[in-house]
């Protein structure tokens, strides 16, 4: 969670909203990793999560992630998790809960539902105070 941590501070730092996220191998090792670049790139879709898991498919050149762990600061929104899904993703660890956009453990809860290909094992509050202190001091900035 450290890296996503990592991640997520810079993506404040570009002015995006504080979300990071890795994809990580079995053996520990980070095979990709991002922040939210949604502004930067003028693409809805350009959520960590989403970035980190197009990476880690290019870098082993397949679709499926199966086997591999994603670590998010924040619950995937409904996107995220549909293409966490879609991955295959072993386990899904997130720091924060999203009440508002949450697509894990509220909103849509993609994984309950029984049209989903595939549900991760999911961890949540894994350094939940250090990833919502980054949300609240970065959208208090914008007030």
């Amino acid at each position: 969670m450290d890296a996503a941590l990592a991640e997520a501070e810079a993506a404040a730092a570009r002015g995006e909203t504080p979300v990071g996220a890795v994809v990580v191998a079995p053996d520990g090792g980070i095979l990709a990793a991002a922040g939210n670049r949604a502004r930067e790139l003028a693409d809805p879709t350009a959520h960590a999560e989403m970035l980190a898991i197009r990476a880690a498919c290019a870098a082993l050149g397949r679709e499926r992630l199966a086997g591999l762990d994603l670590y998010v600061t924040l619950e995937p929104c409904a996107m995220c998790a549909g293409a966490i899904s879609h991955a295959r993703l072993r386990r899904l660890y997130y720091a924060a809960s999203d009440p508002k956009s949450g697509g894990v453990a509220h909103g849509a809860r993609v994984f309950a539902h029984p049209q989903c290909h595939h549900a991760p094992d999911i961890y949540d509050g894994l350094r939940e105070r250090e990833a919502g202190r980054l949300l609240t001091a970065f959208f208090a900035a914008r007030r």
